[in-house]
């Protein structure tokens, strides 16, 4: 496993620098490096994955590794992301929520050579006093301007007084596995920071924060749990496939590069093909994620079935005549204004004969087939 790929493909931050932690990585130490969930839904999205590839390719660089299951601070609830107060769950949920979280993540990860921890063993021994200790290392001024939760004031609402002690408890599960580095997102950045304070201030150590990329989910949103846009580790290959296909084409290298474990040499090679035929490209997308969680016979059944389900039906064109044969003008009293057209051409909703048209001044000609969106099928006659 190449060190640069490493601190690069899917990487958008390193704490405190990239250089000094391909320093410590080239001098051979054996690193404890973790990465965790807190299980707050049954299933685990492609999105977490990033993290759990990050992570599997420490396992292959010899590193001792730590897939961390946050069965206590589910209890609390980390609000990172959200505009409001997550809810809190039982013992009894957190429970069945784990029960086939190993089983999805060892689609991506390794077990044989990654230790699988729960940080109820050291979080639930901490008393009142442990507690009040550890929160004296940071400032609530800090906590409360994080960036939703100062929204959240501003708008007066509750922000609960447990929400302040997520970071200290992450803080606490980095200070005690004496973590070398923390893998997660941009949104959990704060909270891996906490870390890296409690073993300065605690041990006088310094230790990493690797920050990796999110993937925006199938609305364009960044992929969340609660959102409704997730293509799921374990959903169905047909499923999978299909959901894949409707992603934007502009995210279709991005889904390569976080999604997938294709080289580099060769995701650079998709993205010289991308703009030229973007369908076919993200064919291959759908095939390789689906291929790699599932299997190779699988994907290609995946992929026979979208062909027989969406390829292969025709769509049926309304007659429309050219005005001047300015597409603008033409698709005005289609979609009712100008403005809509142009914002429909920028937004990559328009093409004809089957390519995108990013240009207002495109001129129509007889016989060329419009399909604005996916459902709307127009002809010039």
């Amino acid at each position: 496993m190449d060190i640069n790929e490493v601190l690069t493909r899917g990487v958008t931050n390193i704490i405190p620098s990239k250089q000094k932690l391909e320093e410590l990585l080239k001098s051979k130490s054996k690193l404890n490096v973790y990465f965790g969930v807190d299980p707050t839904a049954t299933h685990i999205h492609i999105g977490n994955a990033v993290g759990l590839r990050k992570l599997q390719q420490f396992v292959d660089l010899g590193h001792n590794v730590s897939f961390l299951i946050g069965d206590f601070t589910a209890l609390i609830g980390d609000t990172s992301d959200k505009e409001s107060e997550r809810p809190i769950l039982t013992h009894g949920q957190i429970q069945e929520n784990f029960k086939n979280y190993k089983e999805q993540a060892s689609k991506i990860l390794d077990f044989s050579k990654v230790k699988v921890v729960f940080n109820s063993e050291w979080l639930k021994k901490l008393s009142i006093e442990d507690t009040i200790k550890l929160s004296q290392h940071f400032s609530f001024g800090e906590i409360a301007s994080r960036e939703l939760i100062a929204k959240r004031l501003k708008e007066g609402k509750k922000v609960g007084l447990h929400e302040a002690l997520y970071p200290v408890m992450q803080g606490y599960d980095s200070w005690y596995m004496d973590t070398d580095i923390q893998i997660g997102g941009a949104d959990q950045t704060f909270n891996m920071q906490a870390g890296r304070v409690l073993q300065k201030d605690l041990r006088n150590k310094e230790s990493f924060v690797l920050v990796t990329g999110y993937l925006e989910g199938t609305d364009g949103r960044k992929m969340s749990k609660s959102w409704g846009n997730a293509i799921w580790l374990d959903d169905e290959p047909s499923n999978m496939y299909g959901k894949v296909m409707s992603v934007r084409d502009d995210l279709i290298i991005t889904y390569f590069t976080l999604a997938t474990n294709l080289s580099e040499k060769k995701i650079k090679e998709k993205e010289e093909r991308v703009k030229s035929e973007p369908m076919q490209v993200k064919k291959e997308l759908a095939f390789q994620i689906v291929k790699e969680l599932h299997s190779t016979s699988d994907a290609m059944s995946a992929r026979g079935n979208f062909d027989l389900t969406f390829q292969e039906k025709k769509p049926e064109y309304s007659e429309i005549v050219a005005n001047k044969e300015n597409i603008v003008e033409t698709l005005e009293k289609v979609l009712g204004s100008k403005s809509i057209v142009k914002r429909m051409i920028k937004a990559g909703g328009i093409d004809v004969n089957g390519e995108k048209i990013n240009d207002a001044n495109y001129k129509l000609k007889s016989g060329d087939k419009i399909n604005l969106g996916k459902r709307r099928f127009l002809k010039v006659s």
